[in-house]
């Protein structure tokens, strides 16, 4: 038969490429019905992976905290809405936790007493803190009258504690995530008073992106005796929100997974007074604390249910490495388990 005349068959004759589009389509669309359902499985893991503080013991004596949202009852620890964490540098829940409400109740405390924080998952902690990357700060504030009243708005911060990295691969607030207490001494010069004691943690799981970071603030109403005069100067205060942005190192963190890291504390350093002297801007000195490498205690503090450990503080810029490979976020499970299922569904096809 002759040919003359006739174009020889396109290579991209859609004729041709119909078959393969249509296996696409199809393959895709098989694929896509295979991973809804496990994906509809996994939301509610994102719903528990916040927590809050469910208590805090003093010198030994333990005060229970109020479930985020739930029933009042008496309590040093002032109430939070709900177990989600403050997005945004700017959010005035950044003072002392989500719609903080004041609490009843005020904490007898001296100078030197170690106050252990208890950090707890779930919408009712019934499960251990669900994160492990990111620092633990602790801030006080002088109230105006008994803190059981004290609107801490416009209130003046200042840090007695900050840990970072714990080893060249951990973080101390990886502790918690084993059910550990935070740990914090008051300082030993402190001026007495009614005090706000601020423990913060700060999840920098997602902070590769700015607003990723999840702040975790709490605040616990004290009345501290002794004699003493320490009290920080006017450059080592600030207002939250206020001590932070979005966009400073330390809370926009895009080479955290990315070792060696070298990680700098948000905010002002620690007061000087705490360790005896003027504020250096440093934040070194020596404080209690477990475990060794590079984490930072200045002034006092640890992530260990030990009120009587001793360790070595060391500078805010603590450098080693730092792995997700133990942290429970909900978005890291997600896209692990999501890999896994696309893989095998290839596979079948």
């Amino acid at each position: 038969m002759s040919t003359e005349g006739r174009s020889p068959p396109s290579l991209l004759s859609h004729s041709v490429f119909l078959p393969v589009e249509r296996a696409f389509f199809s393959s895709t669309a098989m694929i896509a019905l295979d991973i809804v359902p496990f994906l509809f499985f996994l939301l509610p893991v994102s719903v528990s992976a916040h927590g809050f503080v469910g208590s805090v013991t003093i010198d030994g004596q333990t005060y229970q905290g109020n479930v985020p949202g739930g029933t009042t009852n008496p309590s040093i620890i002032r109430q939070i809405s709900t177990i989600d964490p403050v997005k945004g540098a700017t959010d005035p829940s950044l003072n002392c936790g989500m719609n903080a409400t004041l609490a009843s109740d005020v904490a007898n405390a001296n100078p030197g007493s170690q106050i252990l924080v208890g950090w707890v998952g779930g919408s009712t902690g019934d499960s251990k803190w669900p994160h492990n990357v990111g620092p633990i700060m602790h801030y006080m504030t002088q109230c105006s009258g008994p803190c059981s009243s004290f609107d801490s708005t416009n209130a003046e911060w200042f840090k007695i504690s900050e840990l970072g990295l714990e080893t060249s691969d951990t973080w101390y607030q990886a502790n918690l995530d084993v059910g550990e207490p935070a740990n914090v001494t008051i300082p030993s010069n402190i001026e007495p008073g009614d005090y706000l004691l601020r423990s913060e943690v700060i999840a920098l799981q997602l902070a590769v992106t700015v607003g990723g970071a999840e702040f975790y603030p709490a605040c616990i109403q004290l009345s501290i005796g002794g004699s003493g005069t320490g009290a920080p100067q006017s450059s080592e205060v600030c207002q939250f929100p206020g001590c932070y942005n979005d966009t400073e190192a330390g809370i926009y963190t895009p080479n955290i997974y990315n070792p060696p890291i070298t990680y700098t504390f948000p905010g002002p350093p620690v007061a000087g007074f705490v360790n005896g002297s003027s504020s250096s801007g440093s934040g070194s000195g020596s404080g209690s604390g477990t475990g060794t490498g590079s984490g930072s205690s200045s002034g006092s503090g640890s992530s260990s249910g030990s009120a009587s450990a001793s360790g070595t503080a060391s500078s805010p810029a603590a450098t080693g490495s730092s792995t997700p490979s133990a942290d429970n976020s909900a978005y890291q499970h997600i896209f692990c388990i999501f890999t896994i299922i696309l893989h095998f569904s290839l596979a079948r096809r």
